[in-house]
């Protein structure tokens, strides 16, 4: 049986995950959306997207990215920068999910979904460096 502790630390951890992943999807899909709207990027499933509007959908889905591993570390019980990374596997793990489907045949150059694969963790890690930094100054003041 887990101790009460324990058991606060796990779900602890689990839902700082989560609220890290949510908010990158939340955003991702909000802005994403939004350019498709205004035609900036392509329909998904209608055309192929460019090298530049790629460039444009990495640029900000790693931002994205790295506010969901501060988040993570923010919300984190304990080892914020380690909830960071964990989530920082987990989306490099769904990134190689989006490159099989890229070389399948996807809508997206096949450098974008290497350019999540290599950046997925250490963009989150970034994000729980960002935190501990950010929690490390205001301590000293």
């Amino acid at each position: 049986m887990i101790a009460t502790g324990a058991r606060r630390v796990i779900i602890g951890s689990a839902g700082a995950i989560l609220a890290g992943w949510l908010l990158i999807i939340v955003l991702a899909v909000m802005v994403d959306s939004s350019l498709q709207y205004f035609g900036v990027l392509p329909v998904t499933g209608h055309q192929k997207f460019s090298d530049w509007q790629s460039g444009l959908a990495l640029t900000y889905h790693l931002a994205f990215v790295a506010a969901g591993g501060y988040v993570a570390a923010r919300l984190a019980p304990v080892r914020p920068i380690g909830h960071a990374v964990a989530l920082g596997i987990i989306g490099l793990l769904m990134s190689i999910a989006g490159q099989i489907s890229i070389v399948r045949g996807d809508l997206a150059p096949h450098w974008y979904g290497w350019a999540l694969i290599i950046l997925a963790l250490p963009t989150t890690g970034f994000g729980g460096w960002l935190h501990a930094r950010r929690s490390k100054l205001s301590r000293r003041q």
